[in-house]
């Protein structure tokens, strides 16, 4: 169970509903009589994970409060004492997130019991579904437990009793979830800054002697929330720890000679097809390891070294890209409880193997953060758990002082995977809906920042498919419309917004045949005039995440064949880097808003364009900023320190924003590509105008390159 973060969706949150029986109202004098509490894990409540104790109070019940919960002092005689139930409540809750009604009282009267007994108490991270409720429902008579169980007909059994309320409190916090995110609270720091904007309610509870109901979400958004954070699995690509080429050996080889070649090589698993010949797609081979080896000896004695490998080997395989970080490695092996994993190329085909042996570098003890989860994920409840997990990674990365860029294509990483899931789980919804499989092969290609692994904590969704054949409006691009209907949503409810200027796949222009997708680039480069260009440029971004990458790769290649022939196509890009707004105030200062600055007009858009629309002119089929920029130096075209300044430039803009994003994200503040000028060091300030200064001569260095 992964630690909730201040990015965690509501949604998705592992959580505890807690409620308290106690002697009286008074939390300076109440005491505990009874704890009942309950788990939540992705969006229910877990009726078969509760916790309920009695608690002997060590004085007398007065009988107006027994009149109300019906416990008796004879009822509590031998129960635990205060600080041994709490200790208890505490194993239960594991560290996950509190919720309850009123739960300020709660708290108060824990605070006062772990006081009193000499009991170590941290506080946890808590909500209170009554001021949730007052945010959705403020025109509610009241907020009592049960004007809101009867406002969202949630039933309370065993009401006035800590197990029965506190079902209650988490029935309630469930059905407040999607009227929460109606009005744009959707994560746990979002929830708590928008309880804590309730000032009226929370001066009531501290006259009443509560505990605050919420805390700031600052308090748990600190660099070291995750603890000491593996920089390993981050910096290294499984095409780094891979063993290439593959050992493959025929099927109808025997177990012997099997046993032979791992001994040969020193491996403990090796790949098995027909023709015993590596570089094919992933189907044809099944793989056998030294287990298997094992198990089968232990079962069939001397008689099964003579067993052709193909009887045993198994299939289908599971694999991991070569392009994939080293945590997502780790992460499938430990969800598949595997420890080999085959490597496959870009085009599905068996390129290496990686095992847990090649992992043994990963620093004992410490965190990963990221695992498999998103490949996991069956419902867009849970890709927005797995999703929700970055912005505290991001934080630690960066802490760790790792290259933001390098962080950057980790969030693309990410992105991409949870793309790729959710066509995996809209193709198996049409299937499901008697829509039958694609009618065509197909690629759900990424593009902008996802495409060029650039992306930062905010993208939205630009994605497009390219299908094999089928005319617009045809049976073909009608299966496909639906497809793209079907991704949009999942994403947008996993954390990933629907694209405000419209690159979805659910929208024809982003949609087509090869064919169609080819006359289509044809038509931008040899008719665009600047007002069409919207949204075209990070077309020439894209990558395939899903499906046929080859009509892809096609696509790719022929839309930089045709734009690089056509100088008037570059121009019209070049001509979007002209006239950008002054980064600085007339005395030198930052040209900031609420003190901050928006450093994706300033700073990003500036290098990136023009890296990209020199890559094109130039025909460089690369896809990252600095890759394109080092691709000029080595084709000699552009000063060499100008552009090397311009890689810097845009090092520090993505470091800065990252880390802003991450703080915000984790502070439930709406994430944007503005940075806090306060927030930086007086250093990072200086390196930022040198940097905004360098983006101000993109368009002098445009107009010099374009014709180099």
């Amino acid at each position: 169970m992964r630690k909730a973060s201040g990015a965690t969706p509501l949604v998705s949150l592992d959580a505890v509903a807690l409620d308290t029986e106690t002697t009286g109202l008074d939390t300076t004098s109440a005491r505990l009589v009874q704890i009942g509490a309950v788990a939540l894990a992705a969006g229910r409540v877990s009726d078969d994970a509760t916790f309920e104790t009695l608690v002997d109070p060590g004085v007398p019940i007065p009988a107006e409060t027994t009149a109300i919960h019906n416990i008796t002092d004879a009822m509590v005689a031998g129960a635990p004492a205060a600080d041994a139930a709490l200790r208890a409540f505490d194993d239960f809750a594991a560290g996950r997130v509190v919720i309850g009604y009123a739960v300020g009282f709660d708290l108060a009267v824990i605070a006062a019991e772990a006081e009193r007994t000499g009991l170590a108490w941290a506080r946890p991270r808590t909500l209170c579904v009554r001021l949730l409720a007052a945010l959705v429902a403020p025109q509610l008579p009241d907020q009592s437990l049960d004007m809101l169980a009867e406002w969202l007909e949630v039933p309370i059994a065993d009401r006035h009793s800590a197990l029965g309320d506190a079902r209650a409190a988490g029935a309630i916090f469930v059905r407040l979830v999607p009227r929460l995110a109606e009005r744009g609270v959707r994560t746990l720091a979002e929830a708590e800054r928008a309880c804590l904007a309730l000032t009226g309610q929370l001066e009531r509870h501290q006259r009443a002697g509560w505990a605050a109901p919420v805390s700031r979400p600052e308090r748990f958004a600190g660099p070291g929330a995750l603890g000491a954070l593996d920089p390993f699995a981050y910096r290294h690509r499984v095409s780094a720890l891979m063993s290439a080429p593959p050992v493959v050996m025929r099927t109808d080889q025997t177990l012997e000679a099997a046993i032979a070649l791992m001994v040969e090589n020193g491996i403990g698993a090796l790949f098995v097809s027909d023709d015993g010949v590596g570089g094919g797609p992933l189907d044809d081979y099944a793989i056998l390891t030294e287990r298997d080896v094992m198990r089968r000896i232990a079962g069939g004695g001397a008689a099964a070294f003579a067993v052709p490998v193909g009887a045993i080997a198994s299939r289908p395989l599971h694999s991991v890209r070569t392009g994939a970080f080293a945590y997502r490695a780790v992460g499938r092996m430990d969800r598949l409880g595997i420890r080999h994993l085959a490597v496959r190329d870009e085009d599905g085909r068996l390129a290496g193997i990686v095992s847990a042996r090649d992992l043994l570098r990963l620093r004992a003890g410490a965190a990963i953060g990221l695992d498999d989860a998103i490949e996991a994920a069956g419902d867009a409840t849970a890709m927005a758990a797995a999703w929700s997990g970055l912005p505290a990674v991001a934080q630690a990365l960066i802490g760790e002082e790792i290259d933001a860029r390098l962080v950057a294509a980790i969030v693309s990483e990410e992105l991409r995977a949870l793309t790729r899931r959710a066509a995996q789980i809209a193709e198996a919804a049409m299937l499901a809906e008697g829509r039958g499989p694609p009618p065509c092969p197909y690629a759900l290609i990424v593009l902008g920042s996802a495409g060029r692994g650039e992306s930062l904590l905010a993208p939205d969704q630009d994605n497009a498919i390219v299908f094999a054949h089928g005319a617009p409006d045809g049976p073909e691009d009608a299966w496909f419309s639906a497809l793209g209907e079907k991704i949009a949503p999942l994403l947008d409810a996993a954390g990933v917004p629907l694209c405000s200027g419209g690159v979805m796949a659910k929208n024809p222009p982003w949609r087509g045949s090869e064919a169609v997708w080819r006359e289509r680039v044809a038509g931008w480069v040899a008719h665009s005039r600047p007002q069409d260009l919207l949204n075209v440029d990070i077309f020439f971004d894209m990558v395939p995440v899903h499906g046929a990458a080859h009509l892809a790769t096609a696509l790719f290649d022929h839309a930089f064949r045709l734009a690089s022939a056509n100088i008037g196509f570059a121009k019209l890009l070049g001509e979007r880097l002209l006239g950008g707004p002054d980064p600085f105030t007339l005395l030198g200062g930052f040209a900031t808003v609420a003190g901050r600055i928006d450093l994706k007009m300033h700073g990003l858009f500036p290098v990136v364009s023009l890296a990209r629309t020199l890559a094109i002119r130039h025909d460089l089929r690369l896809r990252g900023t600095r890759e394109r920029l080092e691709g000029l130096i080595a084709k000699k075209i552009g000063g060499e320190a100008d552009l090397r300044a311009l890689i810097e430039a845009h090092a520090l803009v993505v470091r800065l924003m990252l880390a802003q994003q991450a703080r915000d994200l984790l502070a439930g503040v709406a994430v944007s590509n503005r940075v806090e000028i306060a927030a930086l060091t007086r250093h990072e300030r200086a390196a930022l105008k040198t940097a905004l200064k360098r983006a101000r001569l993109v368009p002098e260095i445009a107009r010099t390159l374009m014709f180099a």
